[in-house]
């Protein structure tokens, strides 16, 4: 590579990482799995690159993308243990979040769906439905607001194929879109209403303010990864959720540490152990979905290390939260 080529290469690297960062975490929902396929993007740059420096980025977005599909044949071939969620990543209480990319003129690539909303646990959570294909047609038309054009170039698919594949995937995506999570001011409040009041119930032992806070049938998703204590398969049901959470706070005991965050939009409690055993996680990240009336609608509680390596470290004590 040559020296002029390689300073090209180093500017499309400043220019591009966030978007591509927060391509290959929409693909995967795994922020672990997009620090690895960007890295691994740039590997590939460095080996082999397009002949225009205009068409760095098309190119870039193309290898990103092919990786990212790769990526989720391997997480359906290999299967996975238990309940699976998307890793939390940190939003704060930007509109858009630092983590995002920006236009030049300070706008966003904003489309159908807005940035915060697309990196919902709602939103990821949906696209699980869809195919790898399926969902790079959707980010990129809808997300990221390609043309038909721009998206058969990155993707090696013809206008048709597009088209089509499009047209599939948001038929795919609506029972979502009847009930989009848009993470509003609003929503925001409800969010962190529910999710205290909820574990304030637990905390005290009032078993039935804990189950007056959760709508039938309340579903509870917990993923350890195989590799802690979890529940396996969802729980379903006030009583069962209720009954789960009142039993695992006097199991486990009070944490240590505890922080209520922003991830992806919506606020979510961080609670950590110093001294645990082996199959107990040191930390896990607990957060909920609220339907219109404010009462919960899922649990859900995030605890393989994997989904929780990007979190920054040292919550507050217990009480200064």
């Amino acid at each position: 590579m040559t020296s002029a080529a390689h300073e090209a290469l180093e500017r499309a690297a400043r220019e591009n990482e966030k978007f591509l960062w927060g391509l290959c975490y929409r693909m995967t929902g795994v922020a672990a799995d997009a620090d690895e396929l960007v890295q691994e993007t740039y590997a590939r740059a460095l080996t082999k690159q397009p002949a225009r420096p205009e068409e760095l980025r098309p190119w870039l977005t193309r290898v990103a993308l092919n990786l990212a599909r790769d990526r989720l044949r391997r997480r359906k071939r290999e299967g996975y243990e238990g309940p699976w969620l998307p890793s939390p990543v940190e939003t704060g209480e930007e509109a858009v979040p630092s983590v995002e990319a920006e236009l030049p003129g300070g706008g966003t690539t904003e489309g159908r769906y807005e940035l915060l909303e697309s990196v919902s646990f709602a939103f990821l959570l949906a696209l699980e439905a869809l195919t790898p294909r399926q969902r790079a047609v959707l980010l990129l038309r809808d997300v990221f607001d390609y043309s038909v054009k721009e998206v058969g170039e990155s993707l090696g698919m013809s206008e048709t194929n597009v088209k089509v594949t499009h047209h599939r995937a948001r038929e795919a995506m609506e029972t979502y879109d009847r009930g989009r999570c848009v993470p509003t001011r609003e929503l925001q409040e409800r969010t962190r209403g529910a999710l205290m009041g909820f574990l304030g119930a637990l905390a005290t032992g009032d078993v039935a303010a804990a189950e007056a806070l959760l709508a039938e049938p309340v579903r509870a998703l917990s993923d350890g990864g195989g590799e802690f204590y979890a529940a396996k398969v969802p729980v379903v049901g006030v009583r069962r959720v209720a009954l789960l959470y009142r039993r695992l706070m006097e199991l486990r005991g009070p944490a240590d540490a505890v922080e209520l965050r922003m991830f992806n939009g919506l606020p979510a409690v961080v609670a950590e152990w110093r001294n645990c055993e082996p199959r107990n996680a040191a930390r896990i990240v607990m957060r909920v979905e609220t339907g219109p009336d404010g009462r919960i609608t899922e649990v859900h509680s995030v605890l393989a290390s994997r989904k929780l390596g990007n979190l920054r470290e040292s919550p507050l004590p217990l009480g200064e939260g």
